[in-house]
């Protein structure tokens, strides 16, 4: 008798899907928010994601459920979360005036939106096809998370403070560029995957951390930021030292 080969169960594996789609429900209402005014609700909403991203993959991996549907369901989450809710809160903020300025100049308001989300597209298509290839101690490029961190940030920190995005166009379309093109720039920047969260660290490893947590319950927006502006500096800054090193080798 021939044995009769079963094939898998057709679907998908409920946890981590689940958990990428919180994460989309939030980039989701971040679009939602933004188009309203309510930036504030608009930041935390993308802050929200970015925990619920790092969540999904180890959910799976907790649980033996990863599966290439569950990194694709990802990425196009990734690609609402930290590609067009940014761009579209930054657009709403501060580069929807410069319309007022001419017709011309609000065209680089919304090309430079449309650049950063073709770059956040860019960036995760080609992490997706270089995850096997590259040093997992490291990113190519500026992380899509961390980019909208700073866009999202800014906006948050300067709208906390009162400062009316009609008045930051030219920083805002800045940020903007360039953040997009840190992303699918060929810099480095530190996973920290090789960060055993089974390994003994020193006290003062922990007391770090409760200060962290305690700067940003002070000052959540301001906080923020700065995480992810000296983050997104490092990259081209460790570019810089060994350009400069190699040159002087």
């Amino acid at each position: 008798m021939t044995e009769i080969k079963k094939t898998p169960p057709k679907g998908i594996y409920l946890l981590p899907n689940l958990v990428t789609t919180a994460a989309l429900f939030c980039g989701f209402y971040a679009i939602l928010a933004g188009i309203n005014g309510q930036f504030e609700k608009a930041a935390v909403a993308v802050f929200v994601a970015m925990i619920l991203d790092g969540m999904d993959g180890r959910v799976a991996r907790w649980t033996n459920t990863q599966s290439e549907f569950g990194e694709q369901y990802d990425s196009l989450s990734d690609l609402v979360s930290f590609g067009l809710a940014p761009a579209l809160i930054m657009f709403q903020w501060a580069l929807v005036y410069m319309k007022d300025v001419s017709i011309t100049w609000g065209k680089f308001g919304w090309m430079a939106a449309f650049i950063y989300v073709a770059c956040a597209a860019l960036r995760l298509a080609r992490f997706n096809v270089q995850i096997e290839e590259v040093d997992k101690r490291f990113f190519i490029g500026l992380p899509s998370p961390s980019a909208a961190g700073i866009m999202v940030g800014m906006v948050w920190m300067l709208h906390d403070l009162d400062v009316s995005g009609r008045f930051i166009q030219i920083p805002a379309l800045i940020m903007t560029i360039a953040a997009g093109l840190l992303m699918v720039s060929n810099v480095k920047y530190n996973s920290f995957k090789d960060f055993d969260l089974k390994s003994k660290v020193p006290h003062i490893v922990i007391l770090g951390v409760v200060l962290g947590f305690a700067l940003i319950q002070v000052d959540p927006p301001k906080v923020l930021f700065g995480i992810f502006l000296v983050y997104s500096l490092s990259g081209p800054y460790n570019w810089i030292r060994e350009k400069r090193r190699a040159s002087l080798s």
